[in-house]
Parts: C-alpha cells; sequence; structure tokens
C-alpha cells in the first residue's frame, strides 16, 4: 500500500582538490555488469520516492554520489562539475544524477543554490538504503562524527539502461581524482 501511495505521489508530484587514485570496481559490491537495484529515494521532498533502477532504464546516464550537501569539495568542486560540463555531456547521456545521503529538503535547496535545473537531478538517499545497496557507504570513523552519519563514498557510474558500464570510485571515498564530470566525460 505505501509503495501504492509513493507512486501516485510522485506521479502527481512536480518533480580543496587532493590527488588521490581510485580503486577499482571490484572492492565494492556493485560492479559493471551489475544493474541497479530497484531502491525508492527522494527527490525534492520527502513525498517525492522514485524508484532509482526505473529512472535509469531505458537511458544512457550518469550516477555520481557525493558524501554531503554543502561540504566544501562537494559544493564548490563535484556538483559544479556537472553543471558546467553539461552541454560536453549530454552529447553521450539523456540523463544525470547527483545522489547524498542527505534529507530531500537540503539537497532540493543545494540543487537551487547551484543552478541545477534542467541538468541534473538531485536525489537523496536519507537512510543509506540506496548506498548500502551498491556497497558504497563511506564509514571512516572521524567522517562519521564530522558529518552526524555514514555517508555515501564520493562515486561516479555510467549507466546504460539501468545496467552500469563504467564505475569509478574514489580511493578514500571522498577524494576527487576520478569522480569529476571531466574523468565522467571519458567513460561516456
Amino acid at each position: 500500500m505505501r509503495q501504492v501511495l509513493a507512486q501516485r505521489l510522485w506521479r502527481s508530484a512536480s518533480c580543496s582538490l587532493r590527488n588521490i587514485h581510485c580503486i577499482a570496481a571490484a572492492s565494492t559490491s556493485i560492479k559493471v555488469g551489475d544493474k541497479l537495484p530497484p531502491v525508492e529515494v527522494h527527490e525534492g521532498d520527502p513525498h517525492c520516492l522514485v524508484n532509482i533502477a526505473e529512472v535509469f532504464q531505458g537511458k544512457k546516464g550518469i550516477l555520481f554520489g557525493v558524501p554531503g550537501a554543502y561540504t566544501p569539495a562537494c559544493n564548490k568542486s563535484h556538483l559544479p562539475s556537472y553543471v558546467e560540463n553539461y552541454e560536453a555531456l549530454k552529447k553521450g547521456v539523456e540523463i544525470i544524477v547527483c545522489i547524498a545521503v542527505n534529507d530531500a529538503f537540503v539537497m532540493s535547496a543545494w540543487g537551487s543554490a547551484q543552478k541545477v535545473a534542467g541538468k541534473v537531478r538531485m536525489f537523496t538517499d536519507p537512510t543509506g538504503t540506496f548506498t548500502r545497496a551498491v556497497g558504497l557507504e563511506l564509514d571512516k570513523e572521524p567522517l562519521i562524527t564530522a558529518l552526524g552519519n555514514k555517508r555515501c563514498k564520493r562515486f561516479v557510474l555510467v549507466l546504460d539502461n539501468g545496467v552500469v558500464k563504467e564505475l569509478k570510485v574514489e580511493e578514500d571515498g571522498t577524494g576527487l581524482s576520478c569522480s569529476l564530470a571531466s574523468h565522467a566525460m571519458k567513460l561516456v
């Protein structure tokens, strides 16, 4: 019943850089060739639920994860790199999505501040369900203390019809060596 209600709500809703090396996809749960799990996340507000697998169904796209909205590198470099490179990226993909373990209100406000409208969709994984399902949970103690809970590693997935074609994860989960838009363009 909850899922049906959520689908109805969704349909009615208008809805400092470091040089760190990337790790291979083999050390994460999700890998090249896998399909995205059908997990519901939020977009816009807590009542707008969207099945992340369905969003990428029949489309080529990019899904990138960040540790948190408004955090220094995410705010100054990571998300802006996708907004600034949107025109080049759209030549190879139909959809670009940013996801973080944050609440929907914060992600929506961050998206507005970064002027993502029509370029990058902002998804939230408030309880980390999707993040755990794909094995990209950032659970380093100093970061948990600083951010308040376990977050998402910094990563980029290139997807075709919901299937992972490319996956890059920052070695320490937070760096900016392989998950920026400039690197994603080489993967599409």
